[in-house]
């Protein structure tokens, strides 16, 4: 019988589970949505209930395609700044899953930004003050959870760890820990002075544990066995850097969706600079590896908008008409909700510029396909700008990796190849990955290096790239510089 690891990937739109062979193949998947709510503008919130029924039914559907398995582990992967609050003798949710992407505690990070607290934050955590990560989060939280219970806090994949050993261990990984803005980066434990400024007991938080641990076993879970060893548990953009083999400094991936998400692995912790952050990549026997990351807010999501106002049939025939376009575009900067890293200016406006009456169809689809590449540039170079190792293996994961034009785009614009690979789950490979070390399926971080992974390497070639960063870069300034009466600038 085939031995094989159920890693869980419980994303923001969707749960997803899948089979991984001792071959590192992946025999079957299921996947279920999750679900989302915005009681409040800028407020998302989930039911952390759909999240742990949601993991269960894409487990079902994942062994109802599998082959005849043994199931050796389970794997988390998470989406990370995501909180939840729960009583730690019944499991009954006593709030919401505040989501990454909630603004609801924007007022409190203000407040603490205007106090001078960000620069020892950064230096503590690697991240600043922002409503997207928990700690303000889980003070909102504490506040309406009902007194007298056994609190217990923690992002996603605490939660899942509780419910799959029916209750019995409260933990996270050093990756999750790492984006919670709670946790000291050099010290890897809970920090009082952070705690304290934040309002959040260190009693309700979960025990940090390395990434490939065993978190206890299951419990009471309907459709598997009791005795299961949860091996592995990590955020999921840290997943996709392990599950492309990112192992060296240097070795990076970008994953394009909505927004898109950077990380380049660093030999050591590197306090932030130049509007990145530092995160704990993953930690194995105690050891973390640190790793630079940026956040862009929106990537390929501009894409759909632009097929509506070009009034074409889909994403595709954007990418093609984009192809076809002449040089000495106009530029396009997509800051719907503001610019993200390297600029974090929330006033940020999304704007085209330097449009003529010479301006083509395909021109203005151009510059919007270029932006994704533009903004993947500009996060590099602000990277680059403080990293202690070139650039090296980059590989690129989500929906648009897919697109060989875009991708060469990219390549083109960072003067540096790109990897693209076959394996749409990469943050479910990772999880997958890292419980294989925890069980003994693999020995070493060499062995999971040499399993076979189908990749295409798209090299850079020759183009006009400075005119089209010059172009961009007068467009950024523009999106950029503040407006100075009611009538614009």
């Amino acid at each position: 019988m085939t031995t094989a690891i159920l890693a869980i990937d419980q994303g923001t739109t969707n749960s997803k589970a899948v089979l991984v062979s001792a071959d590192g193949e992946i025999l079957a998947r299921g996947s279920s949505p999750v679900g989302i709510s915005h009681p409040q503008p800028g407020w998302v919130e989930q039911d952390p209930r759909r999240v742990w029924q949601s993991v269960l039914e894409a487990i079902a559907a994942c062994l109802a395609a599998a082959p005849t398995v043994t199931i050796a582990g389970i794997a988390i992967s998470n989406q990370r700044e995501s909180v939840t609050i729960w009583d730690g003798e019944t499991g009954e949710p006593l709030g919401p899953v505040v989501s990454w992407q909630c603004r609801r505690s924007a007022p409190v990070c203000a407040e603490l930004n205007a106090s001078g607290h960000s620069g020892r934050v950064e230096a503590l955590t690697g991240l600043p003050i922002d409503p997207m990560f928990p700690g303000p989060k889980m003070k909102w939280l504490l506040d309406r959870a009902p007194s007298g219970r056994p609190l217990r806090l923690g992002t996603i994949d605490s939660w899942l760890i509780h419910c799959f050993t029916g209750g019995k261990v409260h933990a996270c990984d050093a990756s999750n820990a790492a984006r919670s803005q709670l946790l000291d980066l050099n010290a890897r434990v809970w920090s009082d002075e952070l705690c304290d400024l934040f309002g959040v007991p260190k009693a309700f938080l979960p025990e940090v544990r390395d990434s490939a641990s065993r978190f206890g076993e299951t419990l009471g879970v309907p459709g598997l066995p009791d005795g299961i060893p949860i091996a592995a548990a990590i955020g999921d953009s840290h997943a996709a850097l392990f599950g492309h083999g990112a192992f060296a400094p240097g070795d990076g991936k970008v994953t394009f969706g909505t927004g898109s998400s950077i990380m380049t692995t660093l030999p050591h912790f590197i306090a932030p600079q130049n509007g990145i952050t530092t995160t704990i990549a993953w930690s194995l026997g105690g050891k973390p590896t640190y790793a630079f990351e940026g956040n862009i807010l929106v990537s390929a999501a501009s894409l759909p908008w632009m097929v509506d106002i070009l009034g074409l049939p889909d994403v595709q025939a954007l990418i093609d008409l984009a192809e076809t376009a002449e040089p000495q575009g106009p530029g396009f900067v997509p800051a719907f909700v503001g610019l993200g890293a390297p600029y974090w200016q929330a006033d940020a406006r999304a704007l085209f510029s330097g449009i003529t009456f010479n301006t083509t169809r395909a021109q203005m689809a151009r510059a919007v396909t270029d932006s994704i590449a533009f903004q993947v540039h500009d996060v590099f170079k602000a990277m680059a700008a403080q990293s202690p190792t070139a650039l090296g293996r980059l590989f690129v994961d989500g929906g648009p990796s897919k697109n060989a034009f875009l991708m060469q785009c990219v390549a083109d614009m960072l003067a540096h190849p790109v990897i693209q690979c076959d394996a749409a789950e990469a943050s479910a490979l990772g999880a997958a990955y890292l419980a294989g070390l925890t069980l003994g399926l693999w020995p070493d971080l060499e062995a999971i290096r040499a399993l076979p992974r189908k990749t295409a390497v798209l090299k850079p070639g020759s183009s006009d790239t400075a005119s089209r960063l010059a172009t961009w870069q007068d467009a950024i300034f523009r999106s950029t510089v503040p407006v100075t009466s009611s009538m614009g600038e």
